[in-house]
C-alpha cells in the first residue's frame, strides 16, 4: 500500500485539531462529562426537593393555631438553631417519611422567618 507523502502533516493536524476542539470545548464550550452531568442533575433535583417541601412545611407551620407565637419564638432563636427549632416541631417530617431532611427544615425556617415579598 502506498501512503502519499503529504498524509503524515494532514494527520497531525487532524490529531491537533481534535485535542484543541476538546479543549476549547470543555473549557469554553460548556461541555461536561457524564459523571459531571449526572452530579449536577442530583444536586438541581435535592434543590427543587428541598424547595417543594420546605413550602408545605411553612404552610403546615402556619396552619396551626398558635402560629404567631412559634414564629415569634422561632425568630428568637438564633439563625443556627431555627433548623433544629422546625425539626423538633415534627413539621418537617414529610408524609410517608419517619425523620426530618435538614436542608428542608433549615429552608422552611428562613421562608417563616423572612420578611414576605411585596406583590406588585
Amino acid at each position: 500500500m502506498n501512503v502519499p507523502v503529504n498524509t503524515k502533516p494532514w494527520i497531525q493536524g487532524a490529531v491537533v485539531g481534535a485535542i484543541a476542539v476538546a479543549v476549547v470545548g470543555f473549557s469554553w464550550g460548556g461541555w461536561v462529562t457524564g459523571g459531571s452531568a449526572t452530579q449536577q442533575a442530583s444536586a438541581a433535583a435535592h434543590e427543587a426537593k428541598v424547595t417543594a417541601f420546605a413550602s408545605i412545611c411553612a404552610d403546615r407551620f402556619r396552619a396551626q393555631g398558635d402560629a404567631a407565637v412559634k414564629i415569634g419564638e422561632l425568630s428568637k432563636a438564633s439563625s443556627w438553631d431555627r433548623g433544629a427549632f422546625i425539626e423538633r416541631s415534627g413539621f418537617a417530617v414529610m408524609p410517608g417519611s419517619k425523620t426530618a431532611d435538614s436542608d428542608v427544615a433549615r429552608a422552611c425556617a428562613e421562608s417563616l422567618t423572612s420578611p414576605p415579598i411585596p406583590k406588585t
